[in-house]
């Protein structure tokens, strides 16, 4: 190999092997300009070329969503005329590097994901892994991506609704940072898509001017890190919310006018990607003149600009009759719009400069002729099975001290604060409960939102941990009385080179896809974030998921927190799995389990959907419910506290020792109601007599009072100030 090959296979990041493949769909020889284009086109993070062939696992559709067939995001028919879009999306690399500026444009990638369909952004939400705050930069990297979201969000007028922070010292060296957005179709609203199409139809660029930023950002987001991460600063994009909010409004001003013909964000690889996407989509060409892009540098070359990710900039093909309405909308929202070619029949992306063509080449080759990849795997076992759990020996007072110290068992709030949770007024539920409600404008029923993966849960176990990442945010919807609808993921694993990361990966997916079909909830949208790895450390494998579910109204939603005293804590748990993440030294071992007919997770929560309206029918009065947590009910009592109302676990559990009330316990919920006990439990018992549960009183709610048995208990006050001021 010459020395002038393996430095442009080091600079764009392709191999060999891609290289010869170049040259096969060529037939010649790579033009200088074609290096960057396959070079974005077949990074990891645009082509899924590692996970591709298993990502064809999932269930993509049901009754309720239509077949979108590569678009943006995932659309779920709500009935009666309503309809939302959603997805989730990683950016890692770029918040590690530069925190602020990764994490807001990552709210502001994911927003144009959504409206560049159509829809109207409602609602966001985030899933986050810090490592140790006391590991290097990693409060500044916390604070940052903090501010980050905050202000994206807070400015663009898109209220954060909800999340999931996690802390572990898997993280210390790659964070991560997943963002996910809803938007809402009104009835009759028009809904757009990105296939090219009309010969002689205009290829117009719309939003803020190209500049340098996010230059060769997706090959950079395919690729591990090293001790020059520094360097990769460039590499970062910078976001304007402002201009996020203008191009929102004049692209669904446009939409609904039907000035547009197709539409398609310009995101990681720029131009290049939402050009050859668009071409190969509509199966037609495009003529591009790069000298017509509006440039914040006028200095820069034609590969700068097929390769800037600068934020806020849309590609619109429209017909010429319609271009000076078009661009007077977007010139009365202060935004460019200007015409850089127009489509042709012929399949060829044509990119010109100025009068010279840089290069002519079919979209089909780089789009759907990018490598795929069988990376070796492994079929999945269980490390961590044991038939039996061991009695943990922890001291429960210095776990609970040992959790509030790690941030395992501290409020949030400091974080959710920074976020505006109202903005746009549709917020019912918010940050503060365990999922999110969406009052829905036409309507008025309740959208929820969770967010789901345990990491803890996923080192114990991968397959268990991806089916949790389901299971367990759509339990707690169910617990809220809405009904999952569909899911969005966001894969995030470290080298896929590695047999052990890939077997972690398939065994995740296939997972998800299984809870996915059985709770009729299909995985509607996603992403892939690989490479999530430092100087050979991997992060913790972890397959994020978002659901979205719904509820007939957003009125009298049972919270989580215990609201009065004297009320009986019942418990209903499913015998699945049991384990001691936080009791046994965080070893994690779990019992012996099937997946069978007789106990499953899926319709156990079926059954907890209804259990909303069932309270009701009965005229029953509930003050709490919640699913319990890792730390068991003990943990998750503490976490139904507030600074009034606390729990006496001692009487009804009847243990010599707390372990039992620390034992996590996969699936089960706690109910809190000033109703006759034994009434309460035959209503439990009728309700879920069809599903093999176990349903005991396990305590009482109290006035100023935590007590776990008569040997353990706390003083509320104090561990109230460090649960609410620890983080």
């Amino acid at each position: 190999m010459s020395t002038d090959l393996a430095a442009k296979l080091k600079t764009y990041r392709l191999s060999e092997e891609e290289y010869n493949l170049m040259k096969q769909l060529l037939g010649r020889e790579p033009k200088l300009v074609e290096w960057p284009l396959f070079s974005a086109l077949w990074s990891e993070h645009c082509s899924y070329k590692s996970s591709k062939i298993h990502l064809r696992k999932f269930s993509y559709r049901n009754a309720n969503t239509p077949d979108m067939d590569g678009e943006n995001a995932g659309v779920v028919d709500l009935g009666q005329g309503e309809r939302v879009a959603f997805k989730m999306e990683s950016h890692n690399h770029p918040s590690f590097i530069e925190p602020v500026q990764g994490a807001a444009t990552g709210v502001g990638g994911i927003l144009r994901d959504i409206f560049t369909m159509g829809a109207r952004p409602i609602m966001n939400a985030n899933y986050l892994c810090f490592g140790e705050l006391n590991a290097p930069r990693m409060k500044y990297l916390m604070n940052g991506v903090v501010k980050g979201i905050s202000s994206y969000g807070n400015c663009v007028g898109v209220p954060t609704v909800t999340g999931q922070t996690n802390l572990h010292p898997r993280y210390n060296k790659n964070i991560l940072v997943n963002a996910l957005n809803v938007g809402y179709f009104a009835p009759e609203q028009k809904m757009a898509l990105s296939k090219a199409k009309g010969e002689k139809n205009l290829v117009v660029y719309v939003g803020a001017k190209t500049g340098r930023d996010g230059v060769h950002g997706a090959s950079m987001a395919s690729a591990s890190f090293d001790d020059d991460s520094d360097s990769k600063k460039p590499n970062v994009q910078i976001g304007d919310p402002f201009y996020e909010k203008l191009l929102i409004e004049a692209c669904l001003e446009v939409l609904e006018k039907d000035y547009v013909v197709a539409m398609q964000d310009m995101g990681a690889a720029g131009l290049t990607s939402s050009s050859f996407e668009m071409a190969s989509k509509g199966q037609v060409g495009l003529v591009i003149d790069l000298k017509k892009v509006p440039l914040r540098d006028s200095t820069m070359t034609a590969e700068d600009i097929l390769l800037s990710e600068s934020q806020e900039r849309m590609l619109l093909i429209c017909e010429p009759k319609n271009f000076e309405k078009l661009q007077a909308t977007f010139k009365k929202w202060s935004l460019d719009a200007a015409i850089l070619g127009e489509v042709q029949k012929d399949r060829k992306v044509k990119l010109m400069w100025g009068g010279e063509v840089l290069t002519e080449i079919d979209p089909d080759l780089i789009v759907e002729h990018a490598p795929q990849y069988k990376r070796p795997y492994s079929k999945w076992h269980y490390p961590n099975r044991v038939t039996k759990l061991n009695a943990p020996t922890a001291n429960y007072q210095k776990l609970i001290e040992k959790l509030q110290k790690e941030m395992k068992l501290n409020s949030q709030k400091w974080i959710h604060n920074q976020y505006d949770q109202r903005v746009g007024a549709r917020t019912a539920m918010d940050c503060s409960s365990s999922v999110a409600f969406a009052r829905l404008d036409h309507t008025g029923r309740g959208l929820g939102l969770g967010v789901g993966c345990r990491p803890e849960v996923m080192l114990m176990d991968a397959e268990v941990g991806a089916f949790d990442a389901i299971y367990y945010p759509s339990l707690q919807m169910a617990l809220k009385g809405a009904k999952p609808l569909a899911a969005t993921d966001c894969l995030n694993f470290g080298n896929p080179q590695r047999p052990e990361i890939m077997s972690e990966f398939v065994a995740s997916v296939e997972a998800i896809a299984k809870a996915s079909v059985e709770l009729d909830a299909p995985v509607i949208s996603g992403n892939v974030s690989f490479y999530n790895e430092t100087l050979g450390e991997n992060i913790i494998s972890t397959p994020a998921v978002g659901v979205v579910g719904l509820r007939d109204s957003v009125e009298e939603i049972i919270p989580d927190q215990f609201t009065q005293a004297h009320d009986h804590i019942f418990m209903v748990k499913l015998p699945w799995v049991e384990s001691n993440i936080y009791a046994d030294n965080f070893t994690g071992k779990k019992t012996e389990f099937t997946l069978n007919d007789t106990i499953k997770v899926a319709d156990f929560i079926k059954i907890c959907t209804s259990l909303d309206k069932s309270i009701k029918l009965e005229g029953l009065k509930v003050s709490s419910i919640k699913a319990v947590g890792l730390g068991g009910i003990g943990l998750t009592c503490l976490k139904m506290c507030t600074d009034q109302i606390g729990f006496d676990l001692s009487y009804d559990l009847a243990l010599d020792a707390p372990e039992a009330a620390f034992k996590d316990h996969f699936y089960s919920f706690l109910i809190a109601t000033g109703e006759n006990a034994e009434k309460f439990e035959k209503f439990l018992k009728q309700h879920f007599e069809k599903c093999p549960v176990e349903i005991k009183k396990v305590g009482e709610t109290r006035l100023n009072e935590i007590k776990f048995t008569n040997q353990l208990s706390m003083d509320l006050t104090d561990f109230r100030k460090t649960y609410q001021t620890g983080l």
